[in-house]
């Protein structure tokens, strides 16, 4: 069975050329591609003011909130071992030694990510 025809309005026949700089092109283009869409339909969701889509997460911030979460979960094991009455895992000093480590390593790629972004 075919593919019912479109209505006419709902055709897009009408064809804009726009002239712009280099770097307004750029400009447009980078929006375009961090969104996951086409630059024209970038323009058609920016002109008729339909809700543009969440940008897609880096590589990097992907990365970034994996750690997030071996952190928490590191957190949550040892809460509930001071929660069961264990005052001095033996594993919770170096437990802590490593959560330090990767938090201070967290927080200098997101110092390295604001500085790039400038």
């Amino acid at each position: 069975m075919a593919r019912p025809k479109k209505k006419i309005r709902e055709l897009k026949a009408i064809r804009v050329n726009v002239r712009m700089t280099v770097d307004e092109y750029l400009i447009l283009s980078q929006n375009a591609s961090t969104l996951g869409i086409t630059i024209p339909d970038y323009i058609r969701k920016r002109v008729t003011g339909k809700a543009l889509p969440r940008k897609r997460i880096l590589l990097e911030d992907r990365q970034l909130f994996i750690e997030l979460g071996r952190i928490g979960n590191n957190i949550n094991q040892l809460t509930k071992k001071v929660h069961l009455g264990m005052k001095h895992p033996p594993m919770l000093i170096n437990q802590l030694a490593e959560l330090k480590n990767i938090l201070d390593m967290l927080k200098s790629n997101i110092v390295k990510s604001d500085c790039q972004a400038d």
